[in-house]
């Protein structure tokens, strides 16, 4: 299914990401202070849907390419627990934008971990954003397959920028060939 505008929001994060069960898996280029909606014309930083989902045992990391917004910092940071619950890496290659529910539900398009991208901003006020959902198999086992190359630092082995990179996530660059896992995406239960 196709995505655009408020949609996105309203799937992505409303119906999706905010009933996960499990995971979530987001990959994104920025990282903003975004605001999701409570109740009509009232609103909370994103940051605490995270904090909520992993006190419920919900897995939430973010791969990220730049170093978050002021304002989404400040809002982790209030969160006392969530650093420890909840994990950001930083891959300044990362552009891919996704957001993986429960290892079966996936969005796949261009909008980031904005306001703009994903949030509740108004029409007005949003980017021209378009997304793919879907639950198919092969399409999730390659999107996780990336995902976890970059996450777990295997990307890293044979990226050119390791040396200027502000953080690697793993070891520098060696001669060992691809490294890509498929397989592992399932149903999504309907409980």
């Amino acid at each position: 299914m196709l995505l655009q505008g408020l949609d996105l929001y309203r799937v992505v994060v409303q119906e999706r990401m905010a009933h996960a069960r499990e995971s979530v898996w987001i990959a994104t280029a920025n990282v903003k202070a975004m605001l999701i909606e409570t109740s009509p014309k009232r609103f909370r930083p994103v940051v605490e849907l995270f904090s909520e989902l992993t006190k419920r045992g919900v897995e939430v990391r973010v791969l990220h390419a730049e170093l978050p917004s002021r304002p989404f910092r400040a809002a982790f940071d209030a969160q006392a627990l969530l650093a420890k619950r909840m994990t950001l890496k930083i891959c300044p290659r990362v552009h891919f934008k996704c957001v993986l529910v429960d290892g079966a539900w996936l969005y796949l398009g261009s909008a980031n971990l904005t306001g703009a991208g994903l949030g509740a901003k108004g029409a007005d006020n949003r980017n021209f954003e378009l997304g793919t959902v879907t639950e198919d198999f092969d399409t999730i086992d390659q999107v996780t397959a990336l995902y976890e190359r970059v996450w777990e630092g295997r990307a890293c082995r044979t990226c050119k920028l390791h040396r200027q990179c502000p953080d690697p996530i793993g070891e520098g660059p060696s001669r060992r060939g691809s490294d890509v896992v498929l397989g592992r995406s399932r149903r999504l239960s309907r409980a």
